[in-house]
């Protein structure tokens, strides 16, 4: 009988055991489940934040390399701005100098003809002096701008620096030929400000 009694409180016992150890190895298993779970997550995570940062990056200088082109692109722009406009108040300014210059060729041409013709008696010797004086500063005035006579006599006729009055018969000149000058003409740099006045040889 207590034999009996024995037994059974030994299998009870294992019972117990055998239950408490099946209960270990479910808890376990549910907790290398959640581990596993988690784990994924974090992966999942952090390739989805890995992803994100690179597309960031790629945004992000894919943006700056545009903003470097539009700079650059603005900057070419305003310096050809800049050179255009530098070149069209040149251009103005060449051409307002060039008008009002060519108005004092005229005055030029009479101071010219005037000491040419100039009495060469004692009296007159200092209006002479005056006259060559306002003729010297003017000649420095138009130095000073560039102003250039046009070389004429001698030289082959050329439309685009001479005007001819008259073409002539010549025994001392080549057909062609500038025989004389009758009014000089100047030229600024590569622009005629008046031609000059010649007879031709034909």
């Amino acid at each position: 009988m207590k034999d009996n009694e024995t037994n059974n409180e030994e299998q009870a016992a294992e019972e117990i055991e055998n239950s408490e150890l099946n209960d270990k190895l479910q808890s376990d298993e549910i907790i290398n489940a959640d581990v596993r779970e988690i784990e994924d997550s974090m992966e999942t995570s952090g390739t989805s934040e890995e992803e994100s940062l690179e597309e960031q990056v790629k945004r992000l200088h894919t943006e700056a390399e545009e903003y470097l082109d539009g700079w650059q692109r603005a900057r070419a722009e305003f310096a050809n701005f800049k050179k255009r406009t530098q070149r069209e108040n040149e251009h103005a300014r060449d051409r307002i100098a060039g008008e009002i210059i060519t108005h004092f060729l005229g005055v030029k041409d009479d101071i010219e003809r005037a000491l040419s013709r100039a009495p060469e008696t004692d009296e007159f010797q200092e209006w002479t002096l005056g006259i060559e004086l306002i003729h010297q500063k003017l000649q420095a005035l138009l130095d000073a701008e560039g102003v250039e006579r046009i070389e004429a006599e001698g030289e082959r006729f050329d439309p685009n620096m001479h005007e001819a009055v008259s073409f002539e018969e010549s025994d001392d000149h080549e057909e062609g030929l500038i025989i004389d000058i009758t009014q000089p003409g100047y030229k600024m740099g590569e622009r005629v400000l008046r031609p000059a006045m010649v007879r031709v040889a034909k």
